[in-house]
């Protein structure tokens, strides 16, 4: 029966050994590695006494043990080393965490949201090893996971995934506007920050919506006065006499539709840092 071990090393070393010890009862020893990629895949690196294509290039197999000449991050999983010979059967098994620090990590931040609407602050590094974990300030103030816990913050609607950096309001409110930026950190390096974001939360402009869509009416009730005494007067092309006026008259929910769609990119806007 053969020890598994836990292997923890730093992405700056040059490489590193994978050591698979075994007694003497095995011999003569057949030794095969294998390894299982943090997706769950599993590929041959050491099979018959020889490395396979894949590893051919950065590795090397010495007294059953494997040698990397370079690890990056692709290397994190688990490593199978397994013996067989003289009738015995044995596995070791090493667990391999290439330390990386984090980046500095990508945020979004939406700059516009409506009062009781949604919102959702997104904060993501795909560089750190092991995956780093986030929190999020607001004013340079850290926000806590759980914020029912604290009284500063007892009627607050967001929900915090340390996991994803993912920031949700459920019913966002006016006291919610502020200057927001995230921190990733993981075990390899010191912690990084995005660039802070002002988040301002407002009531829908109601009034300047239908002030708008009334503009536009007047605006497509002056076209089609200007069309029709231009026809009267013989002005337009006798083309134009028998120009259907439903045709015109289907501009007005194209104009409303527009002005809508205006206010709605107000709200949803974002800003990337």
């Amino acid at each position: 029966m053969l020890v598994s071990v836990f292997l923890l090393v730093v992405l700056a070393t040059p490489g590193v050994d994978l050591k698979c010890d075994y007694s003497a009862d095995f011999n003569p020893a057949r030794v095969e590695w294998k390894f299982n990629d943090m997706k769950g895949s599993q590929t041959y690196i050491i099979f018959d006494r020889k490395p396979t294509e894949q590893y051919a290039g950065r590795v090397t197999a010495f007294n059953g043990n494997v040698r990397f000449s370079k690890v990056t991050r692709m290397d994190n999983g688990e490593y199978d080393c397994e013996v067989s010979g003289n009738g015995k059967f044995g596995e070791a098994k090493v667990k391999l965490v290439v330390l990386v620090p984090v980046a500095v990590p990508m945020c979004k931040v939406p700059t516009s949201v409506t009062t009781k609407g949604k919102a959702l602050l997104s904060c993501s590094d795909k560089t750190g090893s092991p995956p780093p974990t986030y929190k999020w300030f607001k004013d340079g103030t850290p926000l806590p996971e759980n914020p029912k816990q604290f009284p500063a913050f007892q009627n607050s609607t967001y929900r915090i995934n340390p996991h994803n950096g993912n920031l949700e309001f459920a019913a966002a409110s006016k006291t919610d506007s502020g200057d927001y930026y995230c921190e990733a950190a993981n075990d390899a390096g010191p912690a990084q920050r995005c660039k802070a974001v002002r988040m301002a939360v407002a009531d829908v402009n109601t009034g300047g919506i239908v002030a708008g869509v009334i503009v536009a009416l007047l605006l497509v009730a002056l076209l089609i006065g200007g069309l029709w005494y231009a026809s009267k007067k013989g002005y337009l092309p006798s083309k134009c006499e028998t120009l259907p006026l439903f045709r015109i008259f289907r501009m007005i929910p194209h104009s409303i539709e527009v002005l809508a769609y205006i206010g709605e990119f107000r709200q949803k806007s974002s800003f990337v840092v």
